[in-house]
């Protein structure tokens, strides 16, 4: 009976790979993706930069890999975004729900194309309000009324969630559901 157990512990070999989904990272310069990138990596948040080109992160859960591509959001870049979005499994939309009429109306319309852009616009999405820590921060609830998302996203899959640097721990709730949403996309039968 020892031998067995013993065989158990010690001969059960690696554990099984972690799947790895490889998503886009869109949202306005200033929206936050940097540091909350940073910050699920556990990276010191003293030496963020914001991105200009992009920058990929490979950010570990429990049950998957999220390689996730980074793109600037300053206006030079946004144009080309969409060079960057073959391959793309998923896509992370961050916008900061305490900016400023104009900026949330930029990022409006980039959210607009996005879900509308061929390559992403059978993709799960993770939707983030990024600074809700902010007093000038709009409700998860206005935010999904001023972007239209319940008639524009309809038949699409995607999660609108609040979050702040504050509450990481929400912010790894919000990744969970994406991966959820990563992983009923892996079951789905093919269709012809």
């Amino acid at each position: 009976m020892d031998y067995l157990c013993f065989r158990a512990l010690c001969c059960k070999g690696p554990p099984p790979p972690r799947p790895e989904y490889d998503l886009v990272c869109i949202g306005l310069t200033g929206s936050g993706k940097t540091s909350l990138l940073s910050q699920l990596c556990s990276e010191s948040p003293e030496n963020i930069v914001s991105t200009t080109g992009f920058s990929i992160k490979a950010v570990p859960f429990q049950n998957a890999i999220l390689n996730v591509k980074e793109l600037g959001g300053a206006d030079n870049i946004r144009k080309y975004w969409s060079r960057y979005y073959q391959g793309s499994q998923g896509v992370i939309f961050v916008l900061d729900s305490a900016s400023s009429e104009d900026d949330l109306e930029t990022a409006r319309n980039e959210l607009h194309s996005a879900l509308q852009h061929p390559q992403l616009c059978t993709l799960p999405f993770l939707i983030l309000a990024n600074h809700q820590d902010k007093p000038a921060a709009r409700s998860v609830q206005e935010i999904k009324k001023y972007f239209e998302l319940e008639p524009l996203a309809r038949g699409k899959r995607w999660i609108l969630k609040p979050c702040s640097l504050d509450d990481m721990e929400a912010v790894k709730d919000s990744f969970s559901l994406l991966i959820n949403l990563l992983e009923e996309r892996d079951f789905e039968p093919s269709r012809m």
